[in-house]
């Protein structure tokens, strides 16, 4: 190993300890040793810190024995004559680093120097976000450009889970620095996002960040485009390192204080790297150090001395790839090869779409949203109609990639404005099913979002889809959302899809005509999937896709109890296993029913203690109260028991209010999460909610006392309708939220007042 390494991250660490130490103090006697630190959104303290020590630290005085802790991890300067050629002082200069960054950034928080939005950055041109000439207002700031992001909360963390598990996200870069220019910065993050590789951006060179350089190249940042900017010095990169290690306690079910269990959790399952542009300086070394303790192998753009061997890592731990010696015609070329070069050391496994479009494609996309002030053309929405249609055929009725736009194209409608459109795709194989139809309607709205400046919201009659005037001024059209169509199904679904014609409407005779033939399909398919119930197959499925971050979880998908994550119901773990039979989704045979009410079966508990590799013996399908099921963190909603009420809350992902429970999402999580078994408490996904064989066997629906306001709104029509079952219309009136109770004795209050029915039931154990 490198001295030259050696000292640079030494020298690092000792300074930032050194500085960390001072802002503590200094904190100490102006704030006070009890004043509360935290992270805000997050349930897991100073994560790193937590992980690694096991400590939990709430206030200043407890960051004291921490940075104790990190001044003994310091190691002298090598000389010529003591160093020796081992990582290990090196690592431990980086972990001391990792905690001394997570003080200052905590105390940061003390101060309140929490993240600021770059409102008043300069594109390029010398104007600002906010001036008229971009037609952008002041409140639309963050959305638009992302801010200096502090700590991911734990609701995008969760919401991540089944993109990280099921691999359309395979890792993440870290990047820190400034790029050779802004045209090379802006390849790097394309490059990455076409490979649907998350991207963290930290550190500065001079003072110049790759956060100005994609601000003023016009480029999105912010969680949904995968594109998130920590801040501009290197001790934002921190963040990088918490979000590692809490995707080990979130999914992986480990503890505070395995350090050890975390760091290889992360080397064996987060595909990390960092990627340092531009000059490295002692920090960054240090901070570096920090990143190999979790198998992150760095690599840089300048020259550094390189540590080949393997060990830590899984390949090599520092590669130098000088941008001016890399093999390319021009700089955009280089920066490619550079991103390949990261993805070869890291061993990040991908999956890139090849779609004939003339836009940038990719799952990073995906959450692309284009406003009023870039909108070239909107189908769908408050103006105009857009449904999307899928629907089997035979083989001989089919041919594969005929791609038809029945009627004018967008050419001639203003600027903002929008016109009706119908998308048809007929799909034909030897293995498909008429069941398989829904299941690939849905994928139109992810395929269709792939597409850099397109956005796509809703499904069936109640699809809206806007192009981007920069979209539209490379070139696409609507023929090109037939092009993505024929290659992503053919990509994703070739086990059963053979053939696939696209036909878009937009002649107003027969947009209307197919439009009428595709809501007698839907009313169909309502009516089919109403009378699918548990007691009518013999077999449920497994689905293992989260056992790849949380290796002991169970899932099991029936009819009436789709997968916590809410992403794949009975009928997609079908579909999925008649194009992958040895893939995640496993037929699991009933055999013997042993507990009509509770749920349980042969074939399900036996998959059980196979499934969780003996950690779970027995899953009751239908009751949270004993052996319920189990859950690896990306849940949409959780359900925990109010014994005092006699009756369950329900708390969604997106509410980060308190509870009657006294705990928020973040800190319930921990419980239901990791693939535990806690009676009292499930991850469920939240049109499980509305299943006659939600929570049955301790009375259902009725069982529920409180429910997140969120929830309440935008299911509304759906829970009127299972009130309507439960035979009690005004039963939803009676359900408290965080508007009305956020106590135990202010939840009973509401209950008694409205008459819960919960209060004169059964009681739950």
């Amino acid at each position: 190993m490198s001295r030259y390494i050696a000292t640079r991250a030494m020298r690092g660490a000792n300074a930032l300890v050194t500085e960390a130490e001072l802002m503590l103090n200094k904190a100490l006697a102006e704030k006070g040793p009890d004043t509360k630190v935290a992270f805000p959104n997050t349930a897991y303290y100073m994560p790193t810190i937590l992980g690694m020590t096991g400590v939990q630290v709430e206030t200043l005085s407890q960051l004291k024995p921490i940075l104790e802790h990190a001044r003994g991890m310091l190691h002298p300067i090598p000389s010529t004559s003591k160093w020796t050629p081992y990582l290990g002082e090196t690592l431990d200069s980086g972990m001391a680093t990792l905690f001394a960054a997570e003080t200052i950034e905590s105390i940061r928080f003390v101060y309140g120097q929490q993240p600021e939005p770059m409102s008043g950055f300069k594109l390029a041109g010398g104007t600002s976000f906010t001036s008229p000439e971009n037609g952008v207002k002041a409140d639309e700031v963050d959305a638009l450009t992302g801010h200096l992001n502090g700590p991911i909360d734990d609701i995008r963390l969760r919401s991540w889970g089944i993109q990280l598990v099921d691999g359309r996200m395979p890792g993440f870069a870290a990047i820190v620095g400034c790029a050779k220019s802004n045209e090379v910065a802006v390849k790097i993050v394309r490059e990455l996002q076409r490979r649907n590789i998350l991207c963290f951006l930290s550190g500065n060179v001079n003072g110049r960040s790759i956060i100005h350089q994609l601000m003023e190249e016009g480029v999105e940042l912010g969680y949904d485009t995968y594109t998130v900017p920590f801040g501009t010095d290197t001790i934002s990169a921190i963040y990088a390192l918490g979000f590692a290690t809490r995707s080990a306690l979130t999914f992986g079910g480990l503890k505070g204080g395995q350090a050890r269990e975390i760091l290889l959790y992360n080397k064996d399952r987060v595909f990390a790297f960092v990627l340092a542009l531009g000059e490295v300086d002692d920090l960054k070394y240090a901070a570096a150090a920090g990143a190999i303790n979790y198998g992150f192998p760095v690599i840089a753009d300048t020259i550094i001395p390189e540590i080949l061997p393997t060990g830590v890592t899984t390949y090599e731990h520092v590669v130098s790839m000088p941008f001016e010696q890399i093999e390319g015609k021009d700089d955009l070329e280089k920066a490619e090869r550079l991103v390949q070069k990261c993805i070869e050391v890291r061993g990040v496994k991908v999956k890139i779409s090849s779609v004939d479009v003339p836009v940038p494609y990719g799952s990073a996309f995906e959450g692309e949203v284009v406003r009023k002030a870039d909108l070239r053309v909107e189908f769908g929405g408050k103006h105009s109609r857009c449904f999307e249609y899928l629907q089997m055929a035979k083989l001989e009725e089919v041919v594969d990639g005929k791609i038809e736009v029945i009627g004018p194209d967008f050419s001639n409608v203003p600027a903002q404005g929008s016109m009706d459109v119908g998308i048809v795709a007929t799909v034909a194989g030897r293995q498909m099913q008429k069941d398989f139809e829904p299941v690939l309607e849905r994928q139109i709205h992810y395929f269709v979002n792939g597409a850099s400046g397109i956005q796509h919201v809703g499904q069936r009659d109640i699809a809206w889809i806007r192009v981007s005037n920069a979209a539209a001024d490379k070139g696409f059209n609507l023929e090109h959302i037939g092009k993505i169509l024929h290659a992503r199904f053919h990509e994703d679904f070739g086990a059963i899809v053979d053939k696939i014609s696209v036909t878009i409407y937009t002649d107003p005779k027969l947009m209307n005509e197919w439009l009428e033939k595709a809501r007698a399909s839907y009313d169909y398919r309502n009516k089919r999937l109403a009378d699918l119930t548990d007691n009518k197959v013999d077999e449920f499925y497994s689905c293992t896709l989260c056992q790849s971050f949380a290796p002991n979880h169970v899932c099991v998908v029936s009819p009436q109890r789709l997968g916590l994550c809410g992403a794949y119901n009975w009928l997609d773990c079908k579909a999925s296993f008649s194009i992958n039979p040895t893939g995640p989704n496993q037929p699991i045979r009933l055999g013997k029913q042993m507990d009509p009410v509770k749920g349980y079966w042969e074939g399900t508990n036996d998959y059980a203690k196979i499934g969780s590799h003996g950690v779970v013996n027995e899953v009751a399908m239908y009751s949270i109260m004993e052996n319920p099921m189990t859950a690896c963190g990306c849940f949409e909603c959780i359900v925990m028991l109010i014994p005092e009420a006699n009756g369950v809350m329900v708390l969604s992902r997106e509410d980060t209010s308190m509870t009657p429970a006294g705990m928020t999402f973040s800190t319930l999580a921990g419980i239901a999460g990791g693939g535990l078994q806690t009676p009292g408490v499930m991850g469920v996904g939240k049109f499980y909610l509305i299943s006659p064989k939600f929570i049955s066997a301790e009375g259902g629906f009725k069982r529920v006392v409180w429910m997140s306001s969120v929830l309440k709104e935008t299911m509304a029509e759906e829970f009127k309708a299972v009130a309507e079952r439960e035979g009690d219309p005004e039963l939803l009136d009676k359900i408290a939220d965080e508007r009305n109770a956020t106590t135990v004795d202010e939840l009973l209050a509401w209950l008694e007042a409205h008459n819960h029915p919960a209060m004169a039931m059964d009681p739950m154990f």
